[in-house]
C-alpha cells in the first residue's frame, strides 16, 4: 500500500488527488466505459481481435492513470521541501514504498 508521509504523526492530506480529484474520477469512469465495451464485447461475440483492440485500450488508460498519481506523489510527497530528519525518513519511506508499488505494477 502506498502511504503519505507522516508530519506531526498525522496523515498528510493527499493534496494531488484531492487537488486533481475531478480529473482523476473522470478518468475512472472513462476506463469502466471501457470495461463495459469489453463485457459487451464479449457477450456479442464479437472477433477476438476486437475485444483485443478493447482491452489494449483499458490497459493504457490505466497506464495513464497510474502515471499521473505516482507523478502527483512523487511531486508531493517526495520532492517537497523538508529538511528535518523526520521529514527526511518519511520521504525515504514513501520512495521506497513507491519503488515497491512500481515493481509489482509491471510484475
Amino acid at each position: 500500500m502506498l502511504l503519505c508521509p507522516r508530519r506531526d504523526r498525522k496523515e498528510v492530506a493527499v493534496a494531488h488527488t484531492t487537488k486533481d480529484k475531478k480529473k482523476l474520477i473522470d478518468r475512472v469512469r472513462r476506463i469502466r466505459g471501457q470495461i463495459d465495451a469489453i463485457e459487451k464485447a464479449l457477450d456479442d461475440e464479437k472477433e477476438c481481435s476486437s475485444i483485443l483492440h478493447h482491452i489494449a485500450g483499458c490497459r493504457g488508460a490505466m497506464n495513464g492513470l497510474m502515471a499521473e498519481v505516482v507523478e502527483g506523489h512523487i511531486r508531493s510527497h517526495i520532492l517537497t521541501p523538508g529538511n528535518s530528519p523526520e521529514e527526511k525518513q518519511a520521504k525515504a519511506q514513501a520512495a521506497e514504498e513507491l519503488i515497491d508499488l512500481v515493481k509489482s505494477y509491471l510484475k
